[in-house]
């Protein structure tokens, strides 16, 4: 069964969030909610958005606590009720499709010197679902981890897939062993990442794959002109991922030594 995802529209800009390279803000939407908004018009442009709905949503397909994540219409309109000249060129330039996560209120952030009962199957899922997708936070320095009713959920996804900001040395990107992961904050808590592999493994499949990126809009997907193809499409991040699947011997091997030596 195809996946779906949302499209809210976007009513009143609520407060900037001075944080991130994608310049996040609270929005609220016409179905009453409130929402974590990134701008397509931001620095680092669509790309973060591709990541972050890629790799959230295979986060959440593995039963991993990510938000729900949704599509933002920006109405022209929007920008005339902000003072904040800054605020205005954003809103300007990120009219359509944009992306938000569901606003999590009083959300507070996690740290491993407070956490309490964190499950080593769990841990390790998130371990392996970051050297997946190659997300380089989830670290001391940037847990992207929130506590919202006692519960760990997994926050912004933009820096994952970090290869496709230049499509350079796929090959060798794809079986990555990703050494990074010897960072991960959640390292310390997880049990068998091989086991982790297991689970993660009987869910994603390239179908899946298919169908979450089928979630990302046309007009996100870069389109600029390669030697003999597009660079950026569906089926380069088809390819990708599949293929990263397929070599997750690898990184599971590089996490799993990195866990044990801290043993």
């Amino acid at each position: 069964m195809p996946l779906s995802i949302r499209t809210v529209l976007a009513t009143r800009y609520v407060t900037p969030l001075r944080e991130g390279g994608s310049l996040p803000a609270i929005v609220e939407a016409d179905d009453d909610g409130m929402y974590v908004l990134k701008f397509r018009g931001a620095g680092q442009g669509p790309k973060v958005l591709i990541a972050e709905l890629v790799a959230g949503e295979i986060g959440r397909a593995l039963g991993l606590p990510v938000p729900e994540i949704v599509l933002v219409e920006l109405d022209p309109m929007l920008s005339n009720a902000e003072p904040d000249e800054e605020i205005q060129d954003l809103l300007k330039a990120s009219v359509g499709l944009n992306l938000a996560l569901d606003f999590l209120p009083g959300a507070l952030a996690f740290s491993p010197a407070t956490a309490q009962g964190i499950d080593p199957a769990f841990a390790a899922l998130v371990v392996w679902f970051d050297a997946f997708v190659m997300n380089v936070d989830r670290t001391p320095s940037n847990p992207n981890i929130v506590l919202w009713h006692r519960k760990p959920w997994l926050i912004d996804h933009g820096a994952a897939l970090y290869l496709h900001h230049s499509w350079s040395d796929v090959e060798s990107r794809t079986i990555s062993p990703f050494p990074q992961i010897a960072k991960h904050i959640l390292l310390p808590f997880a049990g068998s990442i091989v086991e982790a592999d297991v689970t993660a493994k009987g869910v994603i499949t390239p179908a899946l794959i298919t169908s979450i990126l089928d979630l990302v809009p046309e007009s996100w997907i870069d389109t600029t002109p390669a030697v003999d193809r597009p660079v950026g499409t569906r089926q380069d991040y088809f390819d990708y991922l599949t293929r990263r699947l397929d070599a997750s011997s690898a990184f599971v091997a590089e996490a799993e030594r990195a866990r044990t030596s801290r043993v």
